[in-house]
């Protein structure tokens, strides 16, 4: 157990420091986009970004079902079958890489014709080709190695790389944007940056791990790939769909106000799925080793972080995004980026979908992706005519209010599978749950409205702000949590003594 803490803290730590970097990147690079070639190109980026990762619907979540096979094997040191299952995996992704290269040249052809917004097709071309570039220098070199590092509790190792990666990326794109470059050349060596992660991902597999290379396929370790794929459209469409859909039916300045919005709410949404990195390979080393009392104990825990983290974070979000907008885009006037009801959606679902995480890494650790695959498609079903019906009405509101509808159904279906199914417990955990942080949530605004209106108009003034809103959400919640769960509060804070207390060795 202490093993597995110390690989669970060094995944903690190291993601939360890949998720830091993400959003600090994510806001230095479409800032400088839409100040330097306006919010039409920012626009354009994140639809062409949100097309290409149609690519990832191919792979139909092979990487969960990949995991799944990897956790008995691994924790029975059984390097043949590790080596048949990788083998597979690695066949199955060198197929979809010829498929991803065709779909690059039709959507670099096809592309253009969808946006109308003063933009030549030579522009639009190029600008698909670079960025799918970047895409398949991220998505397909190495993911072998990195699905067998996630298995394996060994995540801090992928985030490490991925932080690099990033940090050059963003530092090359500012001074290249600061010089004066074209939009194509700022890509372009981003996604040059990008191959070397899985460089060092293969040097280090090859090294550290006996894996036999003439090993013969195991078919059957990816004979749930398609029940897979059930799990993955919804996860992708959580993503993807908005996006996409504001691009067909309305135009690429809706979607940069979009993106912007997003990447608040992805980013706090990131902080808290953090904490499930590596979460899901424990569960799944448990169940290998038959641990039940174990698994039952250490979800009560999780979960109670989970809601608590979601709260916090997401209850802090909602009153403050606003004013960070304005602060963000301050002197951008070709856009309209002040939508409150909008984002209110928007973080609402990203909490909805933080929620699910505990109940999601179960399932997946427990390899029941048949038995849950019609609630993803029932999910992905959801989003798509509701985001269809009120997408030509409402915009942006629409889209982001057809995704809190199918993340709210799927999160319900989970809980109610897993209370059934795996853990034999009462729904009523759930609701109960849900009653208590959302009495929290309505504390914290009532308090919050009772401090006096505060000017935002810099960046100073708003953290100054920020962390007014963030202390009264966090104390508050954990006053209400810690009078309904002080049991599961007092489980958290001994795994967290048990944690620091070894020593991680990366």
């Amino acid at each position: 157990m202490y093993l597995r803490s110390k690989k669970a803290l060094a995944n903690v730590i190291t993601s939360l420091l890949l998720q830091f970097t993400l959003i600090l990147s994510g806001f230095i690079i479409p800032w400088l986009i839409i100040r330097t070639y306006g919010s039409s190109v920012n626009g354009v980026i994140a639809s062409i970004t949100q097309f290409l990762a149609f690519f990832s619907l191919i792979e139909g979540g092979i990487g969960g079902v990949v995991r799944a096979a990897l956790y008995k094997p691994l924790a029975r040191n059984d390097v043949i079958t590790v080596s048949r299952t990788l083998k597979s995996a690695e066949k199955f992704f060198k197929n979809i890489s010829y498929v991803f290269i065709a779909f690059l040249l039709l959507m670099a052809i096809g592309y253009p014709y969808l946006v109308s917004y003063g933009f030549n097709k030579t522009f639009i071309f190029t600008l698909v080709i670079i960025l799918g570039f970047r895409t398949i220098s991220q998505y397909l070199f190495g993911m072998t190695y990195q699905i067998l590092l996630q298995a394996d509790q060994k995540s801090y190792l992928t985030s490490l790389l991925h932080i690099i990666a990033v940090v050059l990326s963003t530092i090359i794109a500012t001074i290249l944007i600061n010089l004066g470059a074209s939009i194509h050349i700022v890509q372009l060596f981003s996604a040059f940056i990008f191959v070397l992660k899985p460089i060092a991902l293969h040097i280090y597999v090859k090294r550290k791990y006996k894996i036999i290379n003439d090993a013969t396929e195991d078919k059957s370790a990816l004979k749930q790939k398609w029940d897979g794929l059930g799990h993955h459209i919804a996860y992708f469409l959580h993503n993807r769909t908005d996006i996409v859909l504001l691009t067909l039916f309305t135009n690429v300045i809706e979607v940069s106000v979009y993106s912007i919005y997003l990447m608040v709410a992805t980013g706090i949404r990131n902080l808290t799925t953090t904490f499930a990195s590596g979460i899901e390979a424990v569960f799944g080393d448990m169940i290998a080793k038959g641990e039940k009392e174990s698994l039952e104990n250490n979800f009560n825990i999780f979960e109670f972080l989970f809601f608590l983290l979601t709260t916090v974070l997401f209850t802090s979000a909602a009153l403050l995004i606003l004013s960070f907008v304005s602060v963000y885009t301050k002197g951008v006037t070709d856009a309209n980026y002040f939508r409150p009801l909008f984002a209110y959606i928007l973080l609402a679902a990203e909490a909805a979908y933080c929620i699910r995480l505990p109940y999601h890494s179960v399932v997946i650790a427990a390899g029941h992706f048949k038995q849950t695959r019609n609630g993803a498609f029932l999910e992905a079903t959801i989003n798509i005519l509701f985001s269809l019906a009120l997408v030509n009405y409402f915009g942006i509101i629409g889209v982001a209010f057809g995704t809190l509808c199918a993340v709210s159904f799927r999160t319900i279906q989970y809980a109610l599978y897993l209370s059934k199914n795996i853990l034999n417990r009462s729904i009523l955990k759930f609701i109960k749950r849900i009653l208590v942080n959302s009495s929290a949530i309505v504390i914290t605004v009532f308090i919050s409205r009772l401090i006096p209106l505060t000017v935002v108009d810099n960046y100073f003034q708003w953290v100054v702000y920020a962390c007014k809103i963030s202390a009264i959400t966090f104390f508050v919640t954990i006053f209400i949590n810690y009078i309904f769960y002080r049991k599961d509060m007092s489980g958290l804070i001994n795994i967290f003594k048990k944690m620091l207390k070894k020593k991680i060795n990366f």
